[in-house]
């Protein structure tokens, strides 16, 4: 979507019965099928960092990542510094702020949604030298 490619590579998995209670911290790509009570960052300036919250999961606390994929809850403020993608089962309650935004049909988010697009400019104009 967008012309951008995604890191497509999942290095750690929490499983459906694991609850972790505390911060949690990562780098390259992360599933979550289990409970997290705390906050979910990507270490380091968060490139090409991934995070995939399943239909099962439920995260309690701040996520921040760049490209992000919700298909469970969350509850807290959400920060995709890419590509957020809110799958038919998502449920997000919080503030969100997001670059590139896909939300598939039936997905609910109760807060606001901030786009962050300062780096690209909103509208680009052609101009002739004639």
């Amino acid at each position: 979507m967008f012309g951008r490619k995604t890191k497509s590579t999942i290095d750690s998995l929490i499983g459906v019965s694991t609850k972790i209670e505390g911060n949690l911290h990562f780098t390259g790509g992360l599933r979550i099928d289990g409970h997290v009570k705390g906050n979910v960052i990507a270490d380091g300036d968060q490139q090409g960092s991934m995070l995939v919250i399943s239909e099962q999961a439920r995260v309690e606390g701040e996520v921040r990542v760049a490209y992000l994929v919700v298909n469970g809850e969350i509850v807290g403020p959400v920060h995709s510094s890419e590509l957020l993608e809110l799958q038919p089962k998502a449920r997000i309650t919080g503030n969100v702020n997001y670059k590139a935004l896909e939300m598939h049909g039936g997905a609910v988010v109760s807060g606001q949604l901030t786009h962050d697009g300062i780096d690209e400019p909103v509208l680009k104009l052609a101009s002739s030298n004639t």
